[in-house]
């Protein structure tokens, strides 16, 4: 499904999901830049036309341009997509934002509440950006499948409609499917709590406990999900769907997953810190985990699995207490 009018691109983070963005972006028949903070990596996938750290087997189309200048890259691009961790996007809408042009529309594909103020990627980028069409990426996606080319469906969501669908096609092709919705917050909330469940599925198959353990956690922690979603102001609705269920049980099972990975870590015996240097890459859930706990704190919302999740993180709770704690606790109709 090719785009109309094949409009310059730029992807601002040349991380794995960033480099995948923009090579599907390229793919899709838009000239595409890639921009990220380290020039001597840049310099790097430039030279190699791959992102030899982070998706060695991934060729970059030719309409695909590793850029050092962002001036440049903003200056010549109608759409700016930004992919970096929760914990840096403030500060890279900041370093944009006197760059953009006045009708510079804004994604991301940032999952997490900011960790300092619990607030959502939406409303980070309102208050360092103001009023522009803005949307937000989000789906089952592991980056390396992107890559590859292989089939992938994924959502965005924004309050412009028509943005929406443009990003939609824009990224679109034979192997990309692209579905749009309006349910910013709720989209948001999905990617902001799976990877705290995805560390206490790796800690239960870590520690042994098999089929019946994970799919009970992803199940009830799909509740908590939607609890927190809906105190929000989030569709119940959303959480059945890609951004929800469909990266919550992606992240839960496949081992592609960081932070499954750092929890059978946890499971298997390691520390936090020990299984975080095992991964040697960002471990979203290990923010989130605290920034989860301190928003459902705030708004009187119970949920238990990421309470013991945050506990064996932060607070050297050891796992099997915590499996203990969970599986006592007072029993209750399944809809509570």
């Amino acid at each position: 499904m090719p785009h109309p009018r094949p409009e310059p691109m730029a992807v601002i983070g040349a991380g794995s999901w960033g480099s995948a963005l923009a090579i599907q972006l390229a793919r899709a028949g838009h000239p595409t830049f890639l921009w990220g903070r380290n020039q001597a990596e840049l310099r790097s996938m430039a030279n190699a036309r791959r992102n030899l750290r982070y998706l060695p087997e991934a060729q970059f189309p030719a309409s695909l341009a590793v850029e050092t200048d962002l001036r440049r890259v903003l200056a010549g691009s109608r759409d700016a997509v930004v992919a970096v961790p929760s914990h840096a996007f403030r500060e890279t809408l900041q370093l944009i934002k006197p760059l953009l042009q006045e009708t510079t529309r804004i994604a991301w594909a940032t999952k997490g509440f900011e960790a300092s103020t619990g607030l959502l990627p939406h409303e980070v980028a309102r208050e360092v950006l103001g009023s522009r069409p803005a949307a937000v990426l989000s789906g089952p996606t592991f980056a390396k499948e992107v890559g590859a080319g292989l089939p992938t469906a994924m959502t965005v969501a924004s309050r412009d409609e028509g943005f929406s669908r443009e990003l939609a096609t824009s990224l679109s092709g034979p192997n990309f499917r692209v579905y749009t919705q309006s349910d910013i917050v709720g989209v948001e909330v999905g990617g902001a709590t799976k990877n705290v469940i995805a560390i206490g599925s790796g800690i239960a198959d870590g520690m042994g406990f098999g089929a019946n353990t994970r799919v009970a956690l992803i199940t009830r922690g799909l509740t908590e999900m939607m609890r927190l979603g809906v105190k929000l102001g989030a569709a119940r609705d959303t959480f059945m769907g890609l951004a929800g269920l469909g990266d919550l049980v992606l992240t839960c099972t496949d081992d592609q997953s960081r932070n499954r990975r750092f929890g059978m870590a946890l499971g298997a015996g390691r520390s936090p810190k020990e299984a975080e240097a095992a991964i040697d890459q960002v471990v979203e859930g290990i923010p989130a985990a605290r920034a989860v706990r301190a928003v459902a704190e705030r708004l009187g919302v119970e949920m238990p699995i990421c309470e013991e999740i945050y506990r064996v993180i932060h607070e050297a709770r050891p796992v099997r207490l915590a499996v203990t704690a969970l599986m006592g606790r007072e029993l209750r109709a399944e809809t509570e």
